[in-house]
């Protein structure tokens, strides 16, 4: 059997069904000097404001995701990520050190300026890598009637792949933005959407997304 073939086939974006889903474009994640940055990430800003105002004027909804870390909630994810614990005044920060990196009410933990979201843009926080998990994601798109999601953001072998797993698990139909995901490094970006592909979803170009948008109702 051609796997591609059949994942092309069952796959395909649903009109009226399908959705953007931007994946931790975070101040935390991308300024420079921030203790967890993902300078890859700005590569993929051009490619992916693109992708959300073309999907925006198709009427096809845009939603986000942020990583917060509360201190309230002290979570293992917090003890493997110090990062994310509040800066301790006078003491060192960077990686592998309490730098309030995410942290809830500090304003790194907003997505960038360059891909703001509109209003009425849902923005769905959450505390793990996966945005499932214990969130309204799923409820927002269930509300939407969506059933295809266009995937893109940061980083590609953690949140996003691990909110993969978990929209592949809600029965969501994927197709993930080869060209609008980044990570740290460029062999972990390849292997990690070459598992994708194998098992989970399409990978593709922003610009197949779109042609293939624009091809609903045609032929």
């Amino acid at each position: 059997m051609d796997r591609k073939e059949c994942f092309d086939r069952v796959l395909k974006l649903e009109p009226k069904r399908t959705a953007l889903l931007i994946i931790d474009m975070q101040k935390g994640f991308m300024n420079p000097g921030e203790a967890m940055a993902v300078p890859p990430a700005w590569d993929i800003v051009p490619t992916l404001k693109d992708l959300a105002d073309f999907c925006r004027q198709r009427a096809i909804p845009v939603l986000y995701t942020e990583y917060c870390y509360n201190e309230n909630i002290p979570i293992l994810l917090g003890d493997l990520h110090p990062e994310h614990k509040r800066a301790i005044p006078g003491k060192p920060t960077g990686f592998g050190y309490p730098s309030s990196c995410c942290l809830e009410g500090e304003e790194n933990v907003h997505t960038i300026p360059e891909l703001q979201p509109r209003p009425g843009e849902p923005v769905i926080r959450k505390y793990w890598y996966d945005a499932f998990n214990q969130t309204s994601l799923d409820g927002a798109l269930r509300c939407r009637d969506v059933k295809s999601l266009i995937v893109t953001g940061i980083m590609t072998d953690i949140c996003v792949f691990a909110t993969i797993i978990g929209a592949f698990n809600h029965e969501y139909k994927l197709v993930v933005v080869k060209d609008a995901t980044a990570t740290l490094w460029p062999h972990i970006q390849g292997a990690t959407l070459d598992i994708v592909q194998r098992a989970y979803g399409r990978v593709v170009t922003a610009k197949e997304v779109k042609d293939e948008i624009d091809g609903w109702g045609k032929g």
